[in-house]
């Protein structure tokens, strides 16, 4: 379990003097430092009064979109399968058009066109018909817009490094840069909204590990385990040191222990952290007690076998309870692994939709009834998408993707951004069906960014290559 420091409403002349010794250093790098810099300052834009959540779930991997979100009128569909080898019927492994689940957006991609998703998916194809899902055509990380693919081979416009590595656009989703980057977007979200947290340990949380997503340069993403709190080895044990002590009293030793108090600074320090660690489990676990997992509004039901649903569970549970735990504004983060389908494509990612699809649809009707579907926002991201061509079994790593954004509060039953033309030697094509991204990740993120409270003119300090694209926000959150 990792906590956050200590951060101030403003930052003192000191910490304002540290800052610039420390970008003094860093040469072409210190533009986008100064922004993380900037950050803390920002935070004093807007101090909400209401509570929002954003919610990340990332697909480990790089999941087929192309098998996801699918063109459904006959034309397209016909293109669409010649390009993956045939249909799944037919040897190949494009979809077969009868076994699709038709979307009818709100917004015409095109004269004639229709669209579809997988039949793993029908959850997902509810909720869009609802209007409380959303799909978001062709997103990706840019630097700058590029207008097609022969301007990418030309090599004219700057683009993310590293494409087509798993490492490295994990990374670049998350955090804006390739592997090695320290700052989420979802950690400076958390930074720039923490002081609005009476009790700031909690404005990040992560129920699946470790994520670059939620790191911050102020805050430590809090993590969890899908049971709650992770506490010290030990300290809540009422066996510890064997059962002859009384209840807990070998825990409440141990306690007394590492949190006693001490001349020496390091021992002082992590005292100090060990009393947060302890103070903040205990916090969460009362407080999730007014929520247990059987609480007929967050019980699992049909969805207990499934990880990921059990990842949102006790997401939805620290929501309901935000108001015990001193939130305004939190970041959350979860994940399913599994989608890097070299091989074995049809079968594997149909079961991965099948869990991806019920979790979402759980957690989307959790927040009904607990009352917060209008303040939690949902949205999923993976690392690239696909190639539309056939490696025999399956796809290689591509680019561009389709996603879904989901919640009370998204302008759902539409498509956003532009919907390719499904075919190989498009425009949108770098290579073997990879898509040249028509929306960037900066732009995806800013939309939900401004909906979270982060003003226009902040943008900037979550989506640092913001200011390279005229539409800043995409309409799909209310």
């Amino acid at each position: 379990m990792r906590l956050i420091r200590t951060q101030s409403n403003s930052a003192s002349r000191r910490e304002f003097l540290k800052r610039a010794t420390a970008l003094g250093t860093l040469g072409a790098a210190a533009p986008f430092a100064l922004n993380l810099a900037g950050i803390g300052s920002a935070a004093a834009q807007a101090a909400p009064t209401d509570y929002k959540a954003l919610v990340c779930v990332f697909l480990n991997g790089g999941n087929d979109h192309n098998n996801t979100v699918i063109p459904y009128d006959v034309g397209s569909h016909a293109g669409y399968a010649a390009a993956r080898g045939g249909t799944v019927s037919t040897g190949g492994i494009a979809l077969d058009r009868a076994s699709l689940l038709e979307i009818v957006p709100a917004t015409s991609q095109g004269s004639g066109r229709q669209f579809a998703l997988s039949a793993e998916l029908a959850p997902l194809q509810s909720l869009f018909a609802l209007g409380k899902a959303a799909v978001v055509a062709n997103v990706g990380p840019l630097i700058t817009p590029i207008t097609n693919a022969a301007q990418y081979r030309a090599g004219t416009v700057a683009t993310p490094p590293k494409l087509f590595s798993h490492n490295d656009q994990t990374a670049t989703w998350q955090a804006f840069s390739p592997e090695g980057g320290k700052v989420g977007w979802g950690g400076r979200l958390g930074d720039m909204f923490a002081s609005a947290n009476s009790n700031a340990l909690f404005t990040a949380i992560s129920a699946s590990g470790n994520a670059l997503f939620l790191s911050g340069q102020d805050i430590f993403q809090y993590q969890v385990s899908t049971s709650g709190a992770t506490a010290i080895n030990g300290t809540n044990s009422t066996n510890l040191f064997g059962s002859g002590n009384g209840a807990n009293s070998g825990a409440n030793v141990l306690k007394s222990l590492i949190q006693q108090g001490s001349s020496n600074m390091l021992e002082q320090d992590h005292a100090s952290v060990v009393g947060r660690s302890v103070g903040a489990a205990s916090l969460i676990s009362s407080s999730l007690a007014s929520v247990p997992a059987t609480d007929a509004r967050v019980a699992l039901g049909t969805q207990s076998g499934n990880r990921l649903a059990q990842q949102l569970q006790i997401v939805a549970r620290l929501i309901a309870v935000n108001s015990t735990l001193g939130a305004k504004r939190q970041v959350f983060f979860v994940s399913i692994g599994g989608f890097d389908t070299h091989d074995n494509q049809i079968i594997s990612q149909a079961a991965l939709h099948t869990q991806l699809a019920g979790a979402i649809d759980y957690f989307y009707k959790a927040t009904v009834a607990l009352g917060v579907s209008n303040q939690t926002t949902l949205f999923t991201s993976s690392e690239f998408g696909r190639t539309l061509s056939s490696n025999g079994d399956g796809s290689d790593h591509g680019w561009g993707s389709h996603h879904f954004v989901v919640g009370g509060a998204v302008k759902g039953g539409d498509i956003y951004g532009t919907f390719p033309v499904v075919a190989l030697g498009t425009t949108d094509d770098v290579g073997s069906g990879r898509l040249l991204p028509s929306s960037s990740v900066d732009q995806y993120a800013s939309t939900m960014a401004k909906w979270f409270g982060v003003g226009d003119s902040n943008l900037n300090l979550i989506a640092p290559n913001i200011g390279n694209f005229a539409t800043r926000d995409m309409g799909f959150m209310t």
